[in-house]
């Protein structure tokens, strides 16, 4: 207990007390606005852009695999096309010439990012053609598409059991996220449908701020788990390549999707974050190559020599769309234009690199905030310079900000920055308020040891000299007038030889508090000298300040007084005014009139306010 009560006394101690509960109120405040949802997805939109920047920064030190092409119906084939068919979509004849063509080549995979929707009349036998190619090639994949549309609009239609995926999931997450359960499907001609098990969703969702950055591998439709095209394109080029097996999907303990000695790190909503390797390759040579569709179809109908030979061998080849007209653009974290495609095809390419992105657990962004604020808290507290903490301060979040990179460019880990630069401004800003008002305290601690008597509490002597002079700069500028009552306890020597000097002590303090009790909040209540003791009374007049001398001198004469052995004791006071400018221009003048004052009272037999004839 009594090492409690020293500590408590140690100034020291008590500023870093102050320093550290400031710390815990302000990050314990953060954490509490992060609980609020709006909040929360405001931190959450702007994590994201930094997760946009840092990707930005690494994508030049990315490669992507070549064996991944993309055959694109780019603005020429478009174009092209358009003018030599005369509508638009083409006939599923072309798609099926160019499976065929392609699979003379021996591609590892043939992936069409397409929806085969409807039959065309114009072309009847055209969708059996594709279909029975499709099913043909056991290495050709086509897509599918969910989404909410009314029943009343389209009739939710029943896929076979073997594009559904068998899925073990070990780890506490849930992958029936609401945004991706859907009640309906934009089902394709069932001539594909039924015929081949190389189908797979191509669904996908833009954050609130409309960039693409993450990507679910399942989906649910009526209640059973569909793969995403991007997914089965991998697994089936790793069959041929690696001799890879998926019989069933395993999630284990550490949210993983397991793909042999690969493994997808998945969120907390069962979606995976992709690792972005630039802007898109239609504008850049960094990314995936891009093959316009018409070189293809005139090295198909014309014979024409575009394309070397066996130049598709053993590749991933995807089919799709980039033309701004077909409306198959999306907005990523390192492009604003940047094909559906290509998206997938990132997605391929993560799980052939085993590159994802894995987003730390919210728990280490906490721990890490609350280092980074302790650092920088010490630092602030311990240093007297201005400009070497804010340095530190500034210098921390910048090292932190170029760890988190190095971080996601070494070991593919998001941690956050946001918060964690958060919480050292703030913690920054607390501090510095912490010793801002600590300052204040000790200059008004100092200022009051300066300007205050030890004993009484009153104000000293020299502060008394100081406010005299004020008072009269005052009435000489205004013409006001103020007024000075100095005052004597009767008999205090012989009452000190009596009772002791510890009972003067006591008998001061009660009579000064005695006088402040009886003026305003305005006047100035000092100790003069030994038991003399004086009051200044700001805007009085003589009369006035006689009338308040005479109920001070009353009040202390009434109030038995408690000595240090617990009796109580009776004393008197004698009190002389003076009032400016009438008794006096100067403070010595007016100390010397109130002085007589006190004189004559102490002549006339004390406990009472003298006056001059």
């Amino acid at each position: 207990m009594n090492k409690i009560k020293e500590y408590l006394k140690d100034k020291t101690f008590l500023k870093y007390l102050l320093y550290s509960i400031y710390i815990v109120i302000t990050t314990g405040l953060l954490f509490t606005l992060l609980s609020h949802p709006s909040i929360r997805n405001f931190f959450g939109i702007i994590e994201n852009k930094t997760f946009d920047i840092r990707q930005n920064i690494l994508a030049p030190y990315k490669k992507v695999n070549k064996n991944i092409v993309i055959l694109s119906v780019d603005e020429e084939s478009y174009e092209y096309l358009l003018g030599k068919y005369g509508e638009w979509p083409i006939s599923r004849n072309i798609y099926a010439d160019i499976i065929t063509y392609l699979e003379k080549q021996h591609p590892s995979v043939v992936a069409f990012d397409l929806m085969f929707v409807k039959s065309l009349k114009s072309s009847n036998n055209a969708d059996n053609r594709l279909a029975q190619n499709i099913a043909k090639y056991d290495n050709v994949l086509t897509s599918i598409n969910f989404d909410n549309q009314s029943y009343a609009l389209r009739k939710p239609v029943d896929l076979p059991n073997v594009l559904k995926a068998d899925i073990k999931n070990e780890s506490d997450i849930s992958l029936r996220n609401p945004y991706f359960t859907f009640s309906n499907c934009r089902a394709i001609i069932d001539q594909i449908l039924y015929t081949t098990p190389n189908i797979g969703h191509i669904n996908f969702l833009r954050d609130e701020d409309g960039i693409a950055r993450n990507i679910p591998p399942f989906v649910i439709y009526k209640n059973d788990y569909y793969p995403h095209l991007a997914l089965k394109t991998a697994i089936k080029y790793l069959e041929k390549t690696e001799g890879l097996k998926i019989d069933e999907f395993k999630i284990n303990k550490k949210a993983e999707l397991e793909l042999g000695k690969r493994v997808i790190p998945l969120t907390y909503n069962g979606m995976t974050v992709l690792n972005w390797y630039g802007p898109s390759g239609i504008n850049s040579q960094n990314t995936f190559e891009y093959i316009p569709l018409w070189k293809v179809e005139k090295s198909i109908y014309e014979n024409a020599k575009l394309i070397p030979e066996d130049y598709f061998k053993n590749k991933i080849v995807y089919i799709g769309t980039s033309a701004t007209s077909l409306f198959d653009l999306k907005s990523v974290p390192t492009d604003r234009i940047f094909p559906g495609v290509e998206i997938h095809t990132t997605f391929v390419n993560n799980i052939l690199d085993n590159n994802f992105i894995k987003r730390v657990h919210p728990v280490y962004d906490i721990v890490i905030s609350l280092l980074l604020t302790l650092f920088v808290g010490l630092i602030v507290i311990r240093s007297e310079s201005t400009v070497i903490s804010s340095l530190v301060a500034v210098l921390t979040a910048i090292i932190y900000a170029i760890f988190s990179t190095a971080l996601m460019y070494y070991f593919n880990l998001w941690s956050g920055i946001v918060l964690q630069l958060t919480a050292i401004l703030l913690v920054f800003i607390a501090c510095y308020l912490a010793k801002y008002i600590l300052k204040s305290r000790d200059l008004e601690y100092t200022y009051a040891l300066a300007t205050t008597d030890g004993l009484t509490e009153l104000y000293n002597h020299r502060y008394f000299q100081e406010q005299m002079l004020q008072n009269i700069e005052t009435g000489k500028r205004y013409e006001k007038h103020f007024s000075l009552i100095m005052i004597d306890i009767d008999f205090f020597k012989k009452f000190n030889d009596t009772y002791g000097h510890q009972s003067g002590d006591a008998v001061l303090r009660q009579v000064a508090q005695i006088l402040k009790k009886n003026v305003r909040s305005s006047d100035i209540v000092c100790r003069y000298g030994g038991e003399e003791m004086a009051i200044i009374l700001t805007n009085t007049d003589n009369e006035s300040a006689i009338v308040t001398a005479e109920k001070i001198c009353k009040a202390v004469s009434e109030h038995p007084l408690k000595l240090v052995n617990g009796n109580d004791v009776q004393v008197t006071i004698s009190l002389g005014v003076s009032t400016y400018p009438q008794n006096g221009e100067t403070t010595q003048d007016m100390i010397k009139y109130a002085d007589d004052c006190l004189y004559i009272a102490k002549e006339n037999g004390r406990n009472q306010v003298g006056k001059k004839n």
